[in-house]
């Protein structure tokens, strides 16, 4: 169907490139030399998925460094994703060759991991207060138009006081917008992207098929003649026979030593046996701390399943005075609709370092625990010196 469209592909491509971030667009041309396997193409698919995987994975990227610490980062992450194509994981470390290996693992990321979603995510712009509370708040209090948020966030508040650096943020606004706009055509042409994959994949098959068609024929041509081959049997059979008797003379050897090993180790069991406490007081010990541990899990599973619906996903920040406080709160998001969710910062930490005092008590008690068990144990170890980690 999509084959009679002869400007779907190239538009669906430009709308692919156009949707990644300015920093790492690639030529569209690159993905039909990657198509090709062509080798000019390696190096920069090689680059575009560390910039893109380093946005995701470790929250920007440098171009200073070397080819060879990208290929091994690029490598790690598809490895830890699941990618499992042996021949991507072969390539070699300069970036000289595989650029449609490469396409291959960059067409897996586009819908395993859902890399377009994750990098506007990512480098959205944030125009909201996030991350901190800025006591300008204050003083804007009263100011917004929306009146459950009350004051101006922060980069509203720059605004105000510096009106010329609107022009940056609108910039960055209309980059996004642009990303969303292609990411939207890029969605409405996908198809005809994975047609064209199919296409590579069956370029890569005819490849495949045509290496394995000339080492048929080199092989043929290479067979040594038929006393040669005699004579190169009967001097592995000799060979064989001599590594059997060898072998045998070893099993001998091993099964022999083994047999006094173990005769030794069962005695230093039995030894060790008398000096360790009793088999059954030890295990209820065990049994009771297990026992222990398992209603502390339970009741934290507890709290944190029965804690407030709105504690999940970001949340825009407002300040509120103390009269107010305990009425709204943070907000989680600008509606109209009436507030019925809020969280309290102050109330928030006070729980948060009540239930951390809690925990550091119960962990404390569980090591001293475990340390006068490991003492029991090895005052019972012959010829062992236990060091015990040092104290925090």
């Amino acid at each position: 169907m999509w084959r009679g469209r002869a400007g779907a592909l190239p538009a669906a491509i430009g709308a692919l490139c156009r949707a990644l971030p300015p920093g790492s667009r690639p030529a569209p041309e690159t993905f039909r030399l990657a198509k090709f396997d062509r080798p000019e193409a390696s190096l920069q698919i090689w680059r575009l998925l560390y910039s893109l995987l380093k946005q995701i994975h470790d929250g920007g990227w440098t171009e200073l460094d070397t080819i060879g610490t990208q290929i091994r980062f690029v490598k790690s992450v598809l490895w830890y994703h699941g990618y499992g194509r042996p021949e991507f994981y072969q390539l070699p470390s300069d970036g000289s060759q595989g650029s449609r290996e490469l396409l291959l693992a960059f067409s897996w990321l586009l819908n395993r991991i859902s890399l377009l979603e994750q990098l506007l995510t990512v480098n959205r712009v944030k125009i909201r207060d996030e991350a901190s509370v800025c006591t300008i708040h204050s003083y804007t209090s009263g100011c917004h138009m929306d009146q459950t948020i009350g004051h101006f966030s922060v980069t509203e508040t720059d605004l105000i006081r510096q009106p010329d650096s609107y022009k940056q943020l609108l910039q960055s606004l209309e980059s996004e917008t642009s990303r969303l706009e292609a990411f939207l055509e890029w969605k409405q042409l996908e198809p005809v992207y994975w047609h064209w994959m199919e296409t590579v994949l069956d370029t890569l098959s005819e490849d495949a098929n045509t290496f394995k068609s000339e080492d048929v024929c080199k092989e043929k041509n290479t067979l040594p003649n038929a006393n040669l081959c005699c004579h190169i049997a009967s001097n592995i059979i000799g060979e064989i026979d001599k590594l059997t008797k060898d072998l045998v003379t070893l099993h001998d050897g091993l099964h022999e030593l083994v047999t006094c090993k173990k005769s030794a180790w069962h005695e230093k069991v039995k030894s060790r046996e008398r000096t360790l406490p009793d088999e059954r007081e030890f295990c209820a010990a065990v049994r009771t701390i297990t026992e222990a541990v398992k209603l502390k899990l339970s009741d934290l599973k507890y709290h944190c399943a029965h804690k407030k619906n709105g504690m999940h996903g970001p949340y825009r920040l407002v300040f509120k005075d103390k009269r107010s406080a305990s009425k709204t709160g943070f907000l989680s998001s600008v509606s109209k609709e009436p507030i019925t969710n809020v969280v309290n910062a102050t109330e928030v930490i006070s729980k948060l370092q009540m239930e951390e005092a809690t925990l550091k008590r119960e962990l404390k008690r569980l090591q001293e625990e475990c340390r006068h068990k490991l003492d029991e144990i090895a005052e019972g170890l012959v010829g062992v010196i236990c060091i015990p980690p040092m104290k925090r």
